[in-house]
This record gives C-alpha cells, structure tokens and sequence, in this order.
C-alpha cells in the first residue's frame, strides 16, 4: 500500500487509529500497515503507537511543515493531471534541468519535479537562485502546450497567478500578496517567488516548456545583498508554512487555469483575475528599456500578457513584453 493513504488517515484522525481499522480501510494485512508506519517515520514524521490503541500522528502542524518529502506532497495532490506524475529530491542541481531531461526521454505534460535543495538554481537572465535545504520550495512543471511558440510566454503568468491565488487561501496572506508583472510574487514591496519558464521547439511546434518556480517560504534570513528586495511568507506572516500543502493547492490552481488557457492559447480568460493581483496596475512604472527608459502608469495586462502602459512624456499607449525589458516602481522595484 501507498504510505501517502495512511498519512492522509492519520492527518484526518484527531485520537488514535486502531492498525485492525487500517487494515479494513484498506483491505491489506497488519505487516503492510507496520511498513507503511515505518517508512513515514523514516521520513520524519513522529507516529505514536500504543497497545490496544493504535498510532496517532504526534505534533500534527510542526510535523507537516518541517517535512517535505515524496509522500508528503503525493498525499495533498488532489488534481487529474498536474502534479500526478511526480519525483522528489532531496538535493539537485536544477528543478528545471531535471525536467527537461525526464521530458527528452518522453514524460507526459503535468510532470512535477520537486526538491528540498538546489546546487544550480537559477533565476531570469541567469541569476543565481539561492536553494538552501529546509526552508522553501524549488519545483519545475512540464508541460506539452498544443500551441505555436510565441504563444509559450504566457504560461508564466498562468503560474504566477495560481502561485499567489495558492498564497492567498493562508490565513495570515489574504489579500495582501500581489503580482509584480509580469511573475514576481510580492509581499509588502519584497519578492517572495521568482518564475523562470523555458521551452524547447521548432518554428512551428513547441516540443516541451518547463516552468520553474522558486518560493521563499520558511527562510528566516537573507543575505545582505538582497535583504532589502526579498522576503518570505514565514518573515511577513510570522508562522511557518506547510510547504507540502502550498505546492498541491499551486498544482490545484495552475490546472484550472491551464484549463482556461488552453481555450484561447493567451490571456484572455485569465486577465481580469490576473490585474485583480498586479501590484504595478493604475501606478507609476519606470520601463527599464534597452532601447531607452521612460517613465509611464501601468494599466494592466493584454491577451498576450503584455503590460499595457501609458508613457508620461507623450501619453502614448505602450505595449510592454517581457523579454530583455523590466518594469520597476519610480521609488523602489514594485
């Protein structure tokens, strides 16, 4: 039997669960039970057992957010296809490196890879992504899109948004998070998500994208170099985040939303949920062009999931796309 179906029973239970009711739940023997306890303890969950009692799982909500784990996260899973194919490692170089070697060799779109640790994170325009082990949430998604390539970018903003609607069911981040465009999650002006989508393709056929999605959520600490720009849920909440969790309900959200996305291949049923987040809508922006700076008021995404901007100089309606060019506030990043 699958260890992720008796956590999932002792999560549900509040007093002990007798082995002779697992063993009828789940029509296997007492020896399976005992191997699936076995293995969830070795995975660090702290499970009492007591004679004529049964198990109980000890310090419930520590337990689940100090560990991360394969079963863990297979237990929360509750979509058709996004997420269900899924690996866990401990330590890894890339989340998304990982993806795209399990897509050459033919893995279905939906297939999640996860890690604890990262050696070779890495951010947009190939900036380090610091993955410490313990602490956040390193995961890449593979996905198989029917449509041509240009149309690929926008699967960014798919996550981002299922990222911060994920975010924003916790109690302590309800309406507070926003979208930084085109796919920085932000708490009070400070990163807390990165997103960094890459695809494989022809000029006429996308082969494979991978979304990779790097979250600050238990870290407690930042280096001097970027304290001022990131944070994290546990800094800005005060309480740690059941990691496990959050990635199922982004995997119950993306799917949704991929879900819209596909109808169309752009944004067009997903833009009034995505400005509803965008922190950058109705303020002023600097557009940090390579072909020149300007100054503007962000007005919000298109179909295509570019920022609509009106430039201050000339009040001339700018489409903004992401590529090499950045948007920061006039005073600061948001």
């Amino acid at each position: 039997m699958k260890k992720e179906e008796i956590l999932k029973k002792l999560r549900e239970t509040e007093d002990y669960i007798s082995g002779q009711e697992l063993c009828e739940y789940y029509g296997v023997s007492r020896t399976a039970v005992w191997k699936a306890i076995k293995q969830l303890e070795k995975d660090g969950y702290c499970i009492e057992a007591l004679t004529n009692r049964g198990y109980k799982l000890i310090d419930k909500n520590v337990t689940e957010n100090d560990v991360m784990s394969q079963v863990s996260i297979e237990s929360y899973i509750d979509t058709k296809w996004a997420g269900k194919n899924f690996v866990f490692n401990k330590e890894t170089g890339s989340t998304n490196q990982d993806v795209k070697a399990l897509a050459e060799k033919g893995a279905p779109s939906g297939t999640l890879v996860v890690a604890d640790s990262q050696l070779a994170g890495r951010g947009r325009r190939g900036r380090d992504w610091i993955s410490p082990p313990g602490k956040d949430i390193y995961m890449s998604l593979l996905l198989r899109p029917s449509c041509m390539p240009d149309r690929a970018s926008a699967l960014t903003l798919v996550m981002a948004l299922s990222v911060i609607e994920a975010i924003d069911e916790l109690e302590d981040f309800k309406d507070k998070c926003g979208i930084k465009w085109p796919n920085d999650i932000v708490i009070n002006g400070r990163k807390i998500c990165g997103i960094l989508t890459e695809m494989s393709a022809e000029i006429d056929a996308i082969h494979y994208v991978v979304t990779g999605v790097g979250i600050n959520v238990n870290q407690t600490q930042f280096d001097q170099d970027i304290k001022g720009t990131a944070t994290s849920l546990f800094l800005e909440g005060g309480n740690s985040v059941n990691r496990s969790k959050l990635i199922a309900r982004i995997m119950h959200y993306f799917e949704i939303n991929y879900a819209v996305f596909e109808q169309s291949f752009d944004m067009s049923g997903l833009i009034d949920k995505y400005n509803h987040f965008l922190v950058n809508r109705d303020k002023q922006v600097r557009v940090l062009d390579p072909k020149g700076e300007y100054d503007g008021v962000a007005k919000g995404i298109n179909e295509d999931g570019e920022l609509i901007v009106i430039r201050s100089e000339d009040e001339k309606q700018i489409l903004v796309y992401a590529g090499e060019v950045s948007v920061r506030g006039i005073y600061g990043y948001v």
